[in-house]
């Protein structure tokens, strides 16, 4: 009996892992994680004589809030110490506040919490600095030095080459590169030796018997990529695909399966899956403790507004919101006037149009606090990009490029631009597309760190009150 066959043109592609044999690179993601939670239990266990159930569930989320560590072995040691201690004061405040309104304060003893305050830190930058001293023998475990070779000397394989040579904790050493192009056509020929054309390459990496082969070709070289990984399967060497990553701006780039095709992400938020449900739980959790702590004043200033010049006390404003649909933003009112059309002039130091109570508002950002009613709703977060009026986003969309891939995250009432002298009026498109930068970098590296970090230099750039008017 003939049996019907369905021709099969994809086969599906098993669990994408990034950097299998990078074992110094797993310990240090785990290891300032596990030694927070093992202080905690360390000392449970001495002031109480067990661990509890509210041991197990503070040490889950404290995980869950750390995991993965950041990678600090690039940094210089005193830099990495400072960064352990303000991240985990961060995090401190974080828990501290979350236990209050929770009540879940109750349930610990005040000297566990505060031996616990002290251990923790102690602990992460003592295992940090083990880490170091030990890193010559991890290296050993994966296998002593490996040694590479890249096809293709563009941009990204020199900048891939460099990074090796300039990470002291890389068991990798390129060789050199293989490329077709002319020399007098080939940039940093005197950086790097050009071992041959890359129809070469793989009796090269037989014969001197190469361990890591990366290709860094274009993506439009599609049928000399397939050709050149066709020859190398009669090599033993591990083959990687370096991505022409200076063809666009990567937003949250990685790898990923899909239906067990791979797939490259380019652009995406980075508030999907557990990290969605921690940023949205500390924005819940940080704008009830500030509307509760802050209401009597909030009436106040609500009732000052509106005694002190005509119209509302609350501005309700069209901006973007998350994935440029249009929501509406709640401010103390600062001017004379309710602009909310398709023309918004900016507001400049001296405008006639703020009153004198709306000057010291804006200047102490105090109009902003009716926005923490917007993240309580879920239009907004605490910190994200600062929403701009419809019409200004409509001008600068036009102007600025990626203007438009800040909207893949809620817009928030402070932001990574507002802390980098970014606040206030932008009246250049230079201006504006610096802020965007910021906003854009912001994406790339969010965590729940550098959230808290941003929330406590507001406050210190908020004191100082420079560029709000």
């Amino acid at each position: 009996m003939n049996q019907l066959v369905t021709p099969v043109m994809f086969r599906k592609a098993g669990r994408i892992a990034i950097g299998r044999d990078r074992l110094l690179n797993v310990i240090e993601m785990t290891l300032e994680p596990l030694l927070l939670v093992i202080s905690l239990w360390v000392v449970a266990q001495l002031l109480s004589d067990q661990i509890g159930a509210r041991h197990i569930i503070l040490a889950v989320l404290v995980f869950s809030l750390t995991f993965p560590g950041a990678a600090r072995l690039s940094q210089s040691l005193w830099r990495a110490i400072r960064n352990i201690a303000i991240g985990w004061v961060a995090l401190a405040v974080l828990l501290v506040l979350f236990g209050y309104v929770s009540r879940y304060l109750d349930y610990f003893d005040s000297q566990l919490l505060t031996t616990w305050f002290w251990a923790a830190p102690a602990c992460a930058i003592g295992g940090h600095i083990v880490l170091r001293l030990s890193a010559p023998a991890i290296h050993q475990l994966q296998g002593g030095i490996k040694h590479a070779i890249i096809a293709g000397m563009n941009e990204q394989g020199v900048e891939l080459a460099r990074r090796l040579g300039s990470d002291m904790y890389s068991n990798v050493h390129v060789t050199g590169f293989f490329e077709d192009r002319a020399r007098e056509r080939v940039k940093h020929t005197d950086e790097f030796p050009v071992l041959g054309k890359i129809a070469d390459l793989s009796q090269y990496a037989k014969k001197n018997h190469v361990d890591v082969i990366y290709l860094s070709l274009p993506m439009a070289s599609q049928q000399r990529i397939v050709a050149l990984l066709d020859e190398l399967r009669d090599t033993t060497a591990s083959i990687y695909f370096v991505p022409d990553i200076f063809v666009t701006d990567l937003i949250q780039g990685r790898m990923d399966s899909v239906s067990g095709i791979p797939v490259v992400g380019v652009c995406d938020t980075p508030f999907s899956g557990l990290s969605g449900v921690i940023k949205r739980g500390s924005d819940i959790v940080l704008s009830l403790v500030i509307l509760l702590l802050l209401a009597p004043f909030l009436l106040l200033l609500a009732l000052a507004v509106k005694l002190s010049s005509p119209g509302p006390a609350i501005f309700r404003q069209r901006r973007y919101g998350l994935d440029g649909s249009e929501i509406i933003v709640y401010k103390f009112r600062t001017m004379s006037v309710l602009e909310n059309g398709n023309e918004i002039k900016q507001a400049t130091k001296g405008d006639s149009r703020v009153t004198p109570l709306g000057a010291f508002m804006r200047k102490t950002s105090l109009d902003e606090l009716p926005q923490f009613i917007n993240v309580l709703q879920g239009r907004m977060s605490i910190v994200g990009p600062r929403p701009h009026a419809v019409a200004h986003n409509e001008m600068y969309r036009k102007l600025v490029k990626g203007y438009m891939q800040r909207h893949k995250v809620k817009p928030g009432i402070t932001g990574w631009a507002q802390v980098n002298g970014l606040r206030g009026e932008t009246e250049t498109v230079d201006k504006m597309k610096a802020r965007i930068d910021f906003d854009l970098d912001y994406l790339r590296n969010w965590s729940l760190r550098l959230d808290l970090y941003i929330i406590l230099k507001t406050v210190w750039v908020v004191f100082k009150g420079a560029n709000a008017y």
